[in-house]
């Protein structure tokens, strides 16, 4: 079979775990012997029998790929709607359904859940969103999450240091300057890796500037390319720390969990269902409390539970390709 992979934005615009996740996909999927190649718009010869898009396809683009022979995957992460209050998704769920047969209804690709053949959920919470507010059919959805590279899944051991560590791109929705200014206040020093989306980005610049003012309890040098290094910096960290107000499912979090790192995360349905157990939660405005508690309960904290390997996930996304290709 041929997979062909496609997505609405150019990766040269925007950086982050959305593209870590499609491009190490495609290498499983390679490695478990699936032909895929990346959707070229200009080739019209181009043939596949299942179009994989990662987003929210238009009604036409899933309608016009049907005709032409080919099964679509619609693979959206629901950033927005799956951190929102239970009122403010059920209002969302009452417009979407006041508005099906309305063209809006369509310009919004809200059909595109009813009408592909399937659908993948990073996360049973996203598969209940999918089915509950979108109408997709029970049948039709799959619980595929991410996967993690070998690198950091391997044993070996690292004591482990003073630093707790965060890694994220430096937006708003992370709130990692938010972090940072915890961090100084409950005197608990917090290393930071990553880059905002631009050099001119406000947001990034104003922790930038707090973080050199704050060097004692707040550490950056930028992003770490070296995936190596970074399971490094994962097992040598004395925990792991992510404050996001908006998430599907952290890519970062997992590979923090593959070395064997405490967590801290915020009180999101995408975390308390995925680590329960497994992680500490914090809600917002309760930070620089829990920080202060993390830093001294986590060297006695249990490990998370290891996630798979990409090459697992590879395997499971494998066998949804196959129940979608057999089914009518």
């Amino acid at each position: 079979m041929k997979i062909l992979f496609d997505h609405p934005n150019p990766f040269v615009l925007a950086h982050g775990g959305f593209q870590i996740q499609i491009e190490q996909t495609k290498q499983a999927l390679e490695q478990c012997g699936v032909d895929v190649e990346w959707l070229r718009w200009w080739d019209d010869n181009q043939r596949g029998e299942i179009v994989h898009y990662f987003g929210r396809p238009s009604r036409w683009y899933v309608q016009a790929a049907q005709r032409a022979g080919m099964k679509v995957i619609v693979a959206e992460l629901l950033t927005g709607l799956g951190s929102r209050g239970a009122a403010a998704r059920k209002v969302q769920s009452i417009v979407i359904d006041f508005l099906r047969r309305s063209s809006l209804f369509d310009r919004m690709g809200w059909h595109s859940f009813r009408s592909a053949d399937a659908c993948i959920a990073q996360t049973p919470w996203e598969a209940s969103l999918m089915q509950a507010v979108f109408r997709a059919p029970a049948e039709r959805v799959h619980v595929v999450p991410n996967g993690v590279e070998d690198d950091f899944l391997s044993d070996s051991y690292s004591e482990r240091g003073k630093w707790l560590v965060c890694t994220a791109t430096i937006t708003e929705r992370k709130r990692v300057l938010e972090l940072a200014q915890a961090a100084v206040e409950a005197r608990t020093p917090v290393w930071i890796v990553g880059r905002p989306y631009s050099d001119q980005d406000k947001y990034g610049q104003a922790f930038m500037e707090f973080a050199r003012e704050n060097s004692q309890y707040v550490r950056y040098e930028g992003p770490i390319k070296d995936r190596k290094v970074l399971a490094r910096v994962y097992r040598e960290a004395r925990g792991f720390v992510l404050l996001s107000t908006m998430e599907t499912l952290s890519l970062s979090s997992f590979e923090a969990a593959a070395c064997g790192c405490p967590l801290l995360l915020s009180d999101l349905p995408w975390a308390t269902t995925t680590f329960r157990g497994g992680a500490q939660f914090v809600r917002k405005g309760f930070e620089v409390e829990a920080l202060r508690k993390f830093y001294a309960e986590s060297p006695a904290l249990p490990p998370p539970p290891k996630p798979e390997s990409w090459l697992q996930i590879g395997r499971r996304y494998s066998s949804v390709y196959m129940q979608v290709l057999n089914s009518r």
